[in-house]
Protein backbone atom coordinates (compact mmCIF):
# COMPACT_ATOMS: atom_id res chain seq x y z
CA UNK A 1 0.00 0.00 0.00
CA UNK A 2 1.33 3.41 -0.95
CA UNK A 3 2.39 5.54 1.99
CA UNK A 4 0.75 8.87 2.69
CA UNK A 5 2.87 11.96 1.87
CA UNK A 6 3.55 12.74 5.54
CA UNK A 7 4.78 9.16 6.06
CA UNK A 8 7.20 9.45 3.13
CA UNK A 9 8.61 12.68 4.59
CA UNK A 10 8.96 11.08 8.03
CA UNK A 11 10.68 8.02 6.56
CA UNK A 12 13.12 10.18 4.62
CA UNK A 13 14.14 12.01 7.79
CA UNK A 14 14.52 8.71 9.64
CA UNK A 15 16.81 7.45 6.85
CA UNK A 16 18.93 10.62 7.01
CA UNK A 17 19.37 10.07 10.76
CA UNK A 18 20.15 6.37 10.31
CA UNK A 19 22.90 6.94 7.71
CA UNK A 20 24.46 9.86 9.56
CA UNK A 21 23.43 12.70 7.29
CA UNK A 22 21.58 14.12 10.30
CA UNK A 23 23.37 13.77 13.62
CA UNK A 24 21.95 14.25 17.14
CA UNK A 25 21.42 17.97 17.74
CA UNK A 26 21.33 18.82 14.02
CA UNK A 27 18.54 21.13 12.91
CA UNK A 28 16.17 19.51 10.42
CA UNK A 29 14.53 21.56 7.66
CA UNK A 30 11.62 23.70 8.77
CA UNK A 31 8.08 22.67 7.90
CA UNK A 32 8.05 25.52 5.39
CA UNK A 33 11.09 24.12 3.58
CA UNK A 34 9.80 20.56 3.76
CA UNK A 35 6.49 21.61 2.27
CA UNK A 36 8.29 23.37 -0.57
CA UNK A 37 10.80 20.56 -1.20
CA UNK A 38 8.14 17.83 -1.21
CA UNK A 39 5.46 19.97 -2.90
CA UNK A 40 2.92 19.31 -0.15
CA UNK A 41 0.73 21.45 2.08
CA UNK A 42 2.26 23.00 5.17
CA UNK A 43 -0.05 20.91 7.36
CA UNK A 44 1.29 17.73 5.74
CA UNK A 45 4.87 18.67 6.59
CA UNK A 46 3.75 19.61 10.10
CA UNK A 47 2.11 16.21 10.55
CA UNK A 48 5.35 14.45 9.55
CA UNK A 49 7.32 16.48 12.10
CA UNK A 50 4.67 15.84 14.75
CA UNK A 51 4.89 12.07 14.23
CA UNK A 52 8.66 12.14 14.60
CA UNK A 53 8.46 14.34 17.70
CA UNK A 54 5.97 11.96 19.30
CA UNK A 55 8.28 9.05 18.54
CA UNK A 56 11.13 10.91 20.24
CA UNK A 57 13.17 11.06 17.03
CA UNK A 58 12.95 14.86 16.84
CA UNK A 59 12.62 17.62 19.39
CA UNK A 60 11.14 21.11 18.88
CA UNK A 61 13.16 23.89 20.47
CA UNK A 62 11.93 27.51 20.64
CA UNK A 63 13.70 29.74 18.10
CA UNK A 64 16.02 26.87 17.13
CA UNK A 65 13.45 24.99 15.09
CA UNK A 66 13.27 21.20 15.24
CA UNK A 67 16.41 19.17 15.91
CA UNK A 68 17.39 15.52 16.09
CA UNK A 69 17.08 14.46 19.71
CA UNK A 70 20.34 13.64 21.52
CA UNK A 71 19.19 10.03 21.91
CA UNK A 72 17.11 8.97 18.92
CA UNK A 73 15.65 5.72 17.73
CA UNK A 74 17.13 3.43 15.13
CA UNK A 75 15.82 5.56 12.32
CA UNK A 76 14.09 2.58 10.72
CA UNK A 77 10.47 2.53 9.75
CA UNK A 78 8.21 0.56 12.07
CA UNK A 79 5.61 -1.48 10.14
CA UNK A 80 2.03 -0.60 10.85
CA UNK A 81 0.65 -3.21 13.21
CA UNK A 82 -2.82 -4.70 12.76
CA UNK A 83 -5.37 -2.58 14.56
CA UNK A 84 -3.08 0.48 14.64
CA UNK A 85 -5.54 2.51 12.60
CA UNK A 86 -8.30 1.65 15.04
CA UNK A 87 -6.14 2.66 18.01
CA UNK A 88 -5.22 5.89 16.25
CA UNK A 89 -8.90 6.62 15.66
CA UNK A 90 -9.72 6.06 19.33
CA UNK A 91 -6.79 8.25 20.37
CA UNK A 92 -7.98 11.01 18.02
CA UNK A 93 -11.50 10.92 19.46
CA UNK A 94 -10.09 11.02 22.99
CA UNK A 95 -7.89 14.00 22.07
CA UNK A 96 -10.92 15.84 20.69
CA UNK A 97 -12.85 15.29 23.94
CA UNK A 98 -9.91 16.70 25.93
CA UNK A 99 -9.43 19.66 23.60
CA UNK A 100 -9.71 23.15 25.12
CA UNK A 101 -9.00 26.65 23.92
CA UNK A 102 -6.00 26.77 26.27
CA UNK A 103 -4.49 23.68 24.62
CA UNK A 104 -5.05 25.08 21.14
CA UNK A 105 -3.40 28.36 22.14
CA UNK A 106 -0.49 26.61 23.84
CA UNK A 107 0.28 24.37 20.87
CA UNK A 108 -0.09 27.26 18.42
CA UNK A 109 2.36 29.26 20.54
CA UNK A 110 4.85 26.38 20.47
CA UNK A 111 4.68 26.30 16.67
CA UNK A 112 5.13 30.08 16.37
CA UNK A 113 7.99 30.05 18.90
CA UNK A 114 9.83 27.33 17.02
CA UNK A 115 9.23 28.35 13.41
CA UNK A 116 7.65 31.79 13.30
CA UNK A 117 4.15 33.09 12.78
CA UNK A 118 4.17 32.36 9.04
CA UNK A 119 4.40 28.64 9.79
CA UNK A 120 1.20 28.75 11.85
CA UNK A 121 -2.02 27.34 10.40
CA UNK A 122 -5.18 25.85 11.85
CA UNK A 123 -4.46 22.58 10.05
CA UNK A 124 -0.95 22.53 11.46
CA UNK A 125 -2.22 23.11 14.99
CA UNK A 126 -4.78 20.33 14.55
CA UNK A 127 -2.09 17.97 13.26
CA UNK A 128 0.11 18.71 16.26
CA UNK A 129 -2.84 18.07 18.58
CA UNK A 130 -3.83 14.87 16.78
CA UNK A 131 -7.38 16.04 16.04
CA UNK A 132 -9.44 16.94 12.99
CA UNK A 133 -9.02 20.53 11.80
CA UNK A 134 -12.71 21.31 12.36
CA UNK A 135 -12.32 20.38 16.04
CA UNK A 136 -10.08 23.40 16.62
CA UNK A 137 -12.76 25.71 15.19
CA UNK A 138 -15.07 24.78 18.06
CA UNK A 139 -12.69 26.68 20.33
CA UNK A 140 -11.23 29.36 18.02
CA UNK A 141 -13.15 30.99 15.18
CA UNK A 142 -10.18 31.68 12.89
CA UNK A 143 -6.41 31.93 12.70
CA UNK A 144 -6.64 35.69 13.29
CA UNK A 145 -8.59 35.13 16.49
CA UNK A 146 -6.13 32.43 17.53
CA UNK A 147 -3.21 34.85 17.14
CA UNK A 148 -5.01 37.40 19.33
CA UNK A 149 -5.48 34.77 22.05
CA UNK A 150 -1.84 33.74 21.71
CA UNK A 151 -0.62 37.31 22.03
CA UNK A 152 -2.76 38.07 25.07
CA UNK A 153 -1.56 34.88 26.79
CA UNK A 154 2.08 35.63 25.95
CA UNK A 155 1.94 39.20 27.27
CA UNK A 156 0.49 37.81 30.51
CA UNK A 157 3.40 35.48 31.24
CA UNK A 158 5.36 38.08 33.24
CA UNK A 159 3.95 40.34 35.92
CA UNK A 160 5.14 43.12 38.25
CA UNK A 161 5.38 41.89 41.84
CA UNK A 162 5.77 44.52 44.54
CA UNK A 163 7.22 46.58 45.99
CA UNK A 164 7.28 49.31 43.34
CA UNK A 165 10.69 50.71 42.41
CA UNK A 166 11.32 54.21 43.72
CA UNK A 167 11.33 56.82 40.96
CA UNK A 168 10.10 57.19 37.40
CA UNK A 169 13.26 55.87 35.76
CA UNK A 170 13.42 52.49 37.56
CA UNK A 171 9.70 52.05 36.81
CA UNK A 172 10.23 52.62 33.09
CA UNK A 173 13.33 50.43 33.08
CA UNK A 174 11.43 47.57 34.70
CA UNK A 175 8.48 47.82 32.30
CA UNK A 176 10.76 48.08 29.26
CA UNK A 177 12.93 45.14 30.31
CA UNK A 178 9.86 43.03 31.05
CA UNK A 179 8.47 43.69 27.58
CA UNK A 180 11.85 42.97 25.99
CA UNK A 181 12.02 39.65 27.86
CA UNK A 182 8.58 38.70 26.49
CA UNK A 183 9.51 39.66 22.93
CA UNK A 184 12.72 37.69 23.38
CA UNK A 185 10.68 34.68 24.49
CA UNK A 186 8.09 35.08 21.69
CA UNK A 187 9.63 37.11 18.81
CA UNK A 188 6.48 36.70 16.70
CA UNK A 189 4.74 39.13 19.08
CA UNK A 190 6.48 41.97 17.24
CA UNK A 191 4.45 41.10 14.13
CA UNK A 192 1.09 41.08 15.93
CA UNK A 193 0.69 44.56 17.40
CA UNK A 194 1.53 47.34 14.91
CA UNK A 195 1.46 50.83 16.43
CA UNK A 196 -1.11 52.05 13.93
CA UNK A 197 -3.52 49.18 14.65
CA UNK A 198 -3.41 48.38 18.37
CA UNK A 199 -5.26 45.32 19.59
CA UNK A 200 -7.45 45.32 22.73
CA UNK A 201 -5.15 43.00 24.68
CA UNK A 202 -5.74 43.14 28.42
CA UNK A 203 -2.35 41.73 29.31
CA UNK A 204 -0.52 44.19 27.06
CA UNK A 205 -2.28 47.04 28.86
CA UNK A 206 -0.78 45.80 32.12
CA UNK A 207 2.64 46.78 30.80
CA UNK A 208 1.30 50.12 29.56
CA UNK A 209 -0.10 50.80 33.01
CA UNK A 210 3.40 50.57 34.44
CA UNK A 211 4.57 53.28 32.05
CA UNK A 212 1.57 55.49 32.84
CA UNK A 213 2.33 55.07 36.53
CA UNK A 214 5.97 56.10 36.04
CA UNK A 215 4.98 59.41 34.42
CA UNK A 216 2.03 60.14 36.67
CA UNK A 217 3.82 62.68 38.84
CA UNK A 218 4.78 65.02 36.02
CA UNK A 219 2.86 67.85 34.42
CA UNK A 220 2.38 66.10 31.09
CA UNK A 221 -0.74 66.21 28.98
CA UNK A 222 -2.32 63.01 27.67
CA UNK A 223 -0.75 63.35 24.23
CA UNK A 224 2.78 63.73 25.60
CA UNK A 225 2.39 60.77 27.96
CA UNK A 226 1.13 58.53 25.17
CA UNK A 227 3.86 59.79 22.80
CA UNK A 228 6.51 58.82 25.33
CA UNK A 229 5.01 55.37 25.79
CA UNK A 230 4.87 54.87 22.01
CA UNK A 231 8.52 55.94 21.76
CA UNK A 232 9.67 53.37 24.32
CA UNK A 233 7.45 50.62 22.93
CA UNK A 234 8.73 51.31 19.40
CA UNK A 235 12.32 50.88 20.54
CA UNK A 236 11.52 47.48 22.05
CA UNK A 237 9.29 46.26 19.22
CA UNK A 238 11.65 47.52 16.52
CA UNK A 239 14.50 45.39 17.82
CA UNK A 240 12.23 42.40 18.40
CA UNK A 241 11.14 42.48 14.75
CA UNK A 242 14.72 41.58 13.82
CA UNK A 243 14.54 38.42 15.93
CA UNK A 244 11.55 37.15 13.98
CA UNK A 245 12.99 38.19 10.61
CA UNK A 246 16.22 36.33 11.30
CA UNK A 247 14.27 33.18 12.19
CA UNK A 248 12.24 33.52 8.98
CA UNK A 249 15.37 34.09 6.88
CA UNK A 250 17.09 31.05 8.34
CA UNK A 251 14.02 28.87 7.76
CA UNK A 252 13.71 30.08 4.16
CA UNK A 253 17.36 30.00 3.10
CA UNK A 254 18.72 27.28 5.38
CA UNK A 255 21.67 29.57 6.15
CA UNK A 256 22.69 30.65 9.63
CA UNK A 257 23.60 34.28 10.31
CA UNK A 258 27.32 33.44 10.13
CA UNK A 259 26.87 31.50 6.88
CA UNK A 260 24.96 34.43 5.38
CA UNK A 261 27.76 36.83 6.30
CA UNK A 262 30.38 34.45 4.87
CA UNK A 263 28.44 34.38 1.60
CA UNK A 264 28.05 38.15 1.32
CA UNK A 265 31.31 39.18 3.00
CA UNK A 266 33.26 39.53 -0.27
CA UNK A 267 30.60 41.86 -1.73
CA UNK A 268 30.69 44.04 1.39
CA UNK A 269 34.49 44.07 1.20
CA UNK A 270 34.31 45.22 -2.42
CA UNK A 271 32.03 48.11 -1.44
CA UNK A 272 34.49 49.16 1.26
CA UNK A 273 37.40 48.99 -1.20
CA UNK A 274 35.59 51.08 -3.83
CA UNK A 275 36.57 54.34 -2.14
CA UNK A 276 33.02 55.70 -2.34
CA UNK A 277 32.12 55.05 1.28
CA UNK A 278 35.06 56.13 3.49
CA UNK A 279 33.06 55.90 6.71
CA UNK A 280 32.00 52.33 5.98
CA UNK A 281 35.53 51.46 4.88
CA UNK A 282 36.93 52.76 8.18
CA UNK A 283 34.48 50.61 10.11
CA UNK A 284 35.34 47.52 8.06
CA UNK A 285 39.03 48.15 8.74
CA UNK A 286 38.40 48.56 12.47
CA UNK A 287 36.62 45.19 12.61
CA UNK A 288 39.02 43.42 10.26
CA UNK A 289 39.87 39.95 11.50
CA UNK A 290 37.32 39.77 14.29
CA UNK A 291 34.04 41.02 12.81
CA UNK A 292 31.15 42.85 14.42
CA UNK A 293 29.09 40.95 16.99
CA UNK A 294 25.48 42.11 16.67
CA UNK A 295 24.23 41.86 20.26
CA UNK A 296 20.57 42.89 20.34
CA UNK A 297 20.42 42.71 24.14
CA UNK A 298 23.26 45.22 24.37
CA UNK A 299 21.64 47.48 21.78
CA UNK A 300 18.34 47.29 23.68
CA UNK A 301 20.03 48.54 26.85
CA UNK A 302 22.00 51.20 24.95
CA UNK A 303 18.83 52.49 23.30
CA UNK A 304 16.83 52.36 26.53
CA UNK A 305 19.39 54.31 28.53
CA UNK A 306 19.85 56.85 25.73
CA UNK A 307 16.09 57.42 25.52
CA UNK A 308 15.76 57.74 29.29
CA UNK A 309 18.70 60.14 29.46
CA UNK A 310 16.93 62.34 26.94
CA UNK A 311 13.65 62.00 28.81
CA UNK A 312 15.37 63.06 32.05
CA UNK A 313 16.51 66.28 30.36
CA UNK A 314 13.03 66.88 28.95
CA UNK A 315 11.34 66.36 32.31
CA UNK A 316 13.88 68.58 34.07
CA UNK A 317 13.31 71.43 31.60
CA UNK A 318 9.55 71.16 31.92
CA UNK A 319 9.86 71.23 35.72
CA UNK A 320 12.01 74.36 35.55
CA UNK A 321 9.54 76.09 33.25
CA UNK A 322 6.70 75.15 35.59
CA UNK A 323 8.56 76.63 38.58
CA UNK A 324 9.30 79.79 36.63
CA UNK A 325 5.61 80.27 35.90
Amino acid sequence: MELAPYQRIANDIREQIADGRLAPGDRVPSTRRLARNWDVALATATKAMTVLCREGVLQARPRSGTVVTPVSGTGTTTPTAPGAVTRAGRASRSAERELTRERVVRVATEIADAEGLDALSMRGVAARLGVATMSTYRHVASKDELVVFMADAAFGELDYPGPLPDGWRPLLERASRTLWALFRRHPWLAQVTPLTRPLPLRNLLRHGEQMYLALDGFDLDATMRLDLQVMLYSHIQGLAVQLEREAQAQATTGLSEDQWMDLHGPALGALAASGRYPGFAALMTAFDGRGYDLDLDKIFELGLQTLLDGLAILLSRRAQLSEAD
